[in-house]
């Protein structure tokens, strides 16, 4: 049986107002965005890696740890309010046109998440290429504060952000009582190319979960950088998955 293509897809820009050059900022040895390359290139599923930049520095350390550039992000792609989706419209686009390439899956590593399991990504990707009908897959994790309890303010007041129909007052329950929650973490995220380039969608509307109960350890803001060293560290010497919160703590 032949191998089904996999697309890891990492997309790498050289700007960043919160954390500048972010992507080749040195963390446990290496630059940022090495981590997620090495991830893409372990995953036994993964049968080609891909970063997509607009930055030579950026390119020059992507190829040398093995990951193909094979274009430029346009200017337009790559400025502080481009979404993924113009990204993988971008990437899709080129590789079918000029390389008339066109994989089953699309992985999607964030640089700014160095720290994962490989194990992790294949079975997520095990997942998606088990269900033909999913048009994506996103991580997600336990929400550690529920949304149930959370208010916005209109005309000068306060109204809840969700209710439960049937259920008055659902923010005064118990945080055991009230439904599970989860928010998409950006540990590994997988899209069929259809879905792109078809529904205009980084996710469509058959979305598989993939809970991830670990700890998340990524890079948004510079006070993080201190944290985020040492999680890479510590994984570097001792893998073994470190939980991030319980089911219904008490």
């Amino acid at each position: 049986m032949s191998r089904r293509e996999v697309l890891a897809l990492i997309p790498a820009r050289g700007g960043s107002k919160s954390v500048p050059r972010k992507n080749v900022l040195p963390i446990g040895g290496k630059p940022l965005i090495v981590h997620s390359i090495e991830h893409a290139l372990a995953c036994s599923l993964v049968t080609r890696t891909i970063v997509s930049t607009d930055d030579d520095e950026i390119a020059g350390i992507a190829a040398r740890h093995g990951a193909e550039v094979p274009f430029r992000r346009p200017p337009e792609y790559a400025i502080d309010t481009v979404t993924d989706l113009d990204v993988f419209v971008h990437a899709l686009h080129w590789l079918l046109q000029v390389e008339r390439y066109r994989s089953e899956l699309v992985v999607h590593l964030r640089p700014t998440t160095p720290v994962r399991r490989v194990e992790l990504i294949e079975r997520a990707i095990a997942a998606m290429l088990a269900d033909p009908g999913a048009d994506a897959l996103r991580s997600v994790s336990l929400a550690e504060q529920t949304p149930y309890k959370m208010w916005r303010v209109a005309d000068g007041r306060l109204v809840p952000l969700l209710t439960i129909p049937g259920v008055p007052e659902a923010h005064s329950m118990p945080r055991q009582e009230l439904p599970e929650v989860f928010w998409q973490n950006g540990y590994v995220d997988i899209v069929r190319p259809r879905t792109v380039l078809e529904l205009g969608s980084m996710c469509g509307e058959r979305i598989l979960p993939f809970v991830v109960e670990e700890a998340i350890a990524d890079l948004d803001y510079p006070e993080q950088i201190p944290e985020l060293e040492r999680a890479v560290v510590k994984f570097q010497t001792n893998p073994e998955p470190e939980f991030r919160c319980k089911r219904h703590p008490a």
